[in-house]
């Protein structure tokens, strides 16, 4: 009886892997590759919000817990992108379309983006962090009239690690949307900015007390970036960061992301500053 009841809730077992084909592979650098999958029996059964994240496995490989990075609004398929840095990951990487991957989820809590609705927002993104964030930015550039001001802060180590560099043109050339983007190394052919993302924040004009920031990078960045956020008088709890580089299982079962007895797959990935800022482990 119980066993029905619950299957009435949940369309699916969240520890069975769900078969996916690969409708699309494109490389951006040399270490990673989007996939764009749809599940083969029913995709309307993959309900996301931008922020989570599946887990991605192949027979006898693995599995992982990669970031969604497509947005809601992109009907009929989703998206990762995997960097290429171990077994399962590099066997991903072989995989072309038609092939077939297992996956699980979607998993944790997305960014809160029913508090966005009627706000400014001011993303930052380092590195890989842009993979996350991109689901997001997609899914306001959708509702755009939803939104107030809306400024996006890129940071990449040089031109050729950047991700998404064909959309990237789209957000800066929209004009309801202030984008800057900084390297850390520039190559002969860039003109922009070159420095640290830090660098941007305070010729960003916002009203502190309508802006929410949402903030995803390596961990080392986090501190320094927030620090300038608290500068520009955001409150903490309108500072939204995403913990996702600690996941592993998905559950709650492995104990691998926990953080002073707080569970990152399942609290997490998505988190207020003003919940986890005495969590000195986070970052």
């Amino acid at each position: 009886m119980f066993q029905s009841e619950f299957k009435k809730i949940l369309p699916y077992s969240p520890y069975r892997s769900m078969p996916a084909e690969i409708i699309m592979v494109k490389q951006y650098t040399n270490l990673e590759k989007l996939f764009r999958l749809r599940l083969k029996k029913n995709n309307k059964d993959f309900n996301y919000m931008p922020g989570q994240f599946a887990e991605i496995s192949m027979f006898g490989r693995g599995e992982a817990p990669i970031s969604i990075c497509s947005s809601p609004t992109d009907k009929g398929y989703f998206e990762i992108t995997v960097r290429n840095v171990g077994t399962l990951t590099s066997a991903l990487h072989n995989l072309k379309k038609g092939d077939v991957v297992g996956v699980r989820g979607p998993f944790g809590k997305g960014f809160p983006v029913e508090n966005f609705f009627g706000n400014d927002i001011l993303i930052v993104a380092g590195g890989l962090g842009i993979v996350p964030l991109r689901g997001l930015i997609r899914y306001i550039m959708y509702h755009r009239k939803d939104f107030g001001a809306v400024n996006i802060l890129l940071g990449c180590r040089s031109p050729k690690d950047m991700l998404f560099n064909n959309e990237i043109g789209q957000w800066g050339r929209h004009l309801d949307i202030l984008f800057r983007c900084t390297v850390d190394r520039a190559d002969p052919d860039w003109q922009g900015n070159i420095g640290l993302i830090t660098e941007l924040i305070p010729g960003v004009n916002l009203n502190p007390m309508r802006t929410y920031a949402v903030v995803v990078g390596p961990p080392l960045m986090y501190k320094f970036v927030i620090k300038e956020l608290l500068k520009k008088e955001i409150p903490d709890r309108q500072i939204i960061v995403s913990l996702e580089r600690r996941m592993k299982c998905g559950l709650g079962k492995c104990g691998h992301c926990q953080i002073n007895g707080v569970y990152v797959c399942q609290n997490g990935p998505v988190f207020k500053y003003s919940d986890i800022r005495n969590m000195e482990e986070a970052f």
